[in-house]
């Protein structure tokens, strides 16, 4: 098992997405993507300059790895199973709006990017991430982030990039933390932290800048 941190400083409730009981990683953390299995965590970390406040020592979200699909499959299960998955602008819905299956595989060639979070800068990123991480087993904060213990202060990334070979010493303690103070699996506490602001501007400003905030987080990569 290896533990992933990083420093989630957009939380937009696309990339993690928590809704309709999977955890996914389908765009960003593209290093992440590549590279994690079933059984290893993701933990995101607060910013310090996020929406609710310096959250910079607190957990927006986990998720413990229990499926690993290629983005083709990832599609394919959505249009299956999960069509709440599937980016939906017109729909007042914050959850179908923010939908993380943006690329359609239906075609021959290269997928088509749906309407979404990202924009057509973002591709190159998003899929040199190759696969999208699905989980059934997570905890997502939100808005309302968990204060990290003491002795897990050292899982904090503050820059860009993640940790996680430097995480090994801290796997165990981690999951019997986050887990034993009785707190709901697969349950949202708190709502997106970009989620009033998102509602708030036109869809071209939206996209404009989240998919702009999503490209600079992911152009330097720094793992330790």
């Amino acid at each position: 098992m290896k533990l992933y941190s990083y420093c989630l400083r957009f939380d937009d409730g696309a990339a993690p997405n928590p809704y309709w009981g999977f955890c996914t990683l389908a765009i960003c953390k593209p290093a992440i993507r590549r590279t994690a299995e079933a059984g290893d965590w993701v933990v995101g970390i607060g910013s310090k300059n996020s929406p609710v406040g310096d959250i910079s020592n607190r957990v927006v979200y986990a998720m413990k790895v229990t499926e690993v699909l290629s983005m083709k499959q990832y599609d394919n299960f959505c249009r299956r199973s999960v069509r709440g998955k599937i980016p939906d602008w017109t729909n007042s819905d914050f959850r179908r709006k923010m939908g993380d299956s943006i690329y359609d595989f239906d075609s021959e060639g290269e997928p088509q990017l749906r309407r979404s979070i990202h924009t057509e800068a973002n591709r190159k990123k998003d899929m040199s991430g190759r696969n999208v991480l699905v989980s059934k087993h997570f905890y997502y904060f939100g808005d309302r982030p968990v204060p990290l213990p003491e002795g897990l202060l050292a899982l904090i990334h503050p820059t860009q990039g993640h940790k996680s070979r430097a995480n090994e010493r801290y796997r165990r303690k981690f999951v019997k933390w986050l887990e034993g103070a009785g707190r709901k699996k697969n349950k949202l506490v708190g709502q997106p932290q970009l989620k009033d602001r998102i509602m708030a501007v036109t869809e071209e400003e939206c996209r404009s800048s989240c998919s702009k905030q999503d490209r600079e987080d992911d152009e330097r990569v720094r793992t330790c």
